[in-house]
């Protein structure tokens, strides 16, 4: 075993830190971890603010995985609450659950329209299933094209729009498929088996992650800045940025949090409330709900989506259509050509990662490079 090998990981968030901590755990080899940023975890980067509420700084972050592979991970780093997230909306000036499920069809309609639609859904869909908001388009029942054509308009249309800064045709099917009508009566966001808040928070997670003496973290430093030799580079940064924007720059959206403390125990009923037709914002988070901080006083964030701009706000979503990937696929190309220099994360991969996948593309990574 080389215990002198030196590993460089380029970026502190969880895919970087994941794979930081099975090179220096299982392998016992050198790792330094940098990141431009002045805080550990990335974004989904956590802090107590003066009232003692843990505030999740770009935007609530919800940990859920069906992978026992993952959670055994990283329950090795923290103990986790029993939060199971759920999303409200406001439609038609009702706050209801989406995604749209049989209790947000008896909100929104009267009980004999809401009786009879959900007959026709039940006698055409399985329960308990989900069906992607644009195939559920492709209605021939006019009660059932009445639904579709609602749903669309009062919860996707509009949000996706303002997410997107794009109209839902010009986005990759991969992500309109995120918001389906739910044939349940089951109000959670997520479904998976295990779901939960860190109970110190994912700031410290990370940092229990890193808290191996063979490994060097290395706050506020740029990738450019590193003059040392590594026998392996892993980069989660942004691929077209490691290439010097050589064929052009991939799109992302950004996210710009406005945040308010207000005196009162809460500002609204749930963490967060979706604004799919009305204002600019997308949506509204209430920090207090996910570790039931216990405070006089309550901080919000109104989401608000922009195009993201280099040295102006963060890359947050990749913008996943053909001409993108198109683009993408060039840069994969590229680190093909590299020695020893390995890509992953969100940005590194140009993918929508949940935090979960994010883990395990990492110990999968780890496993097919180091072992």
């Amino acid at each position: 075993m080389n215990t002198n090998r030196k590993n460089l990981i380029v970026g502190a968030g969880v895919s970087g830190a994941a794979i930081a901590n099975l090179i220096a755990e299982k392998l016992n080899e050198q790792v330094v971890i940098i990141d431009k940023k002045s805080h550990l975890a990335g974004n989904s980067h956590d802090f107590r603010d003066e009232n003692g509420i843990m505030i999740h700084k770009y935007g609530s972050h919800i940990f859920h995985t069906n992978s026992e592979k993952v959670w055994n991970f990283v329950k090795k780093f923290s103990d986790f609450n029993q939060y199971m997230h759920k999303v409200y909306a406001l439609i038609d000036g009702i706050e209801t659950t989406i995604p749209f499920n049989f209790n947000t069809l008896y909100n929104v309609f009267p009980q004999k329209l809401a009786e009879k639609i959900e007959e026709k859904l039940l006698q055409k869909f399985e329960y308990n299933s989900k069906v992607p908001i644009l195939k559920f388009l492709k209605q021939d029942d006019k009660d059932l094209k009445f639904l579709a054509d609602y749903v669309y308009e009062k919860i996707f249309l509009h949000y996706t729009t303002k997410q997107w800064g794009l109209q839902p045709d010009k986005i990759d099917s991969a992500v309109t498929a995120r918001v389906p009508v739910y044939l349940s009566k089951d109000n959670r966001y997520f479904q998976d088996k295990y779901q939960g808040i860190p109970l110190n928070g994912y700031t410290k997670l990370v940092e229990n992650m890193l808290n191996l003496p063979n490994i060097e973290v290395r706050l506020n430093t740029d990738y450019k800045e590193v003059n040392e030799k590594f026998d392996r580079i892993f980069y989660t940064g942004s691929i077209d940025e490691f290439f010097d924007y050589k064929f052009g720059m991939l799109p992302y959206r950004s996210v710009n949090f406005k945040f308010e403390t207000h005196e009162k125990n809460f500002y609204q009923q749930n963490s967060v409330i979706n604004y799919p037709c009305n204002y600019d914002f997308t949506r509204i988070h209430e920090f207090k709900h996910y570790l039931n901080d216990k405070s006089e006083k309550t901080v919000i964030a109104k989401e608000y989506s922009e195009d993201f701009e280099l040295a102006k706000n963060e890359r947050y979503y990749p913008i996943l259509n053909a001409e993108n990937l198109a683009l993408y696929n060039k840069y994969l190309e590229e680190a093909k050509k590299l020695n020893n220099v390995y890509f992953l994360g969100r940005l590194g991969d140009y993918k929508y990662y949940d935090m979960d996948k994010a883990i395990l593309r990492a110990i999968e990574l780890f496993e097919e490079v180091c072992l």
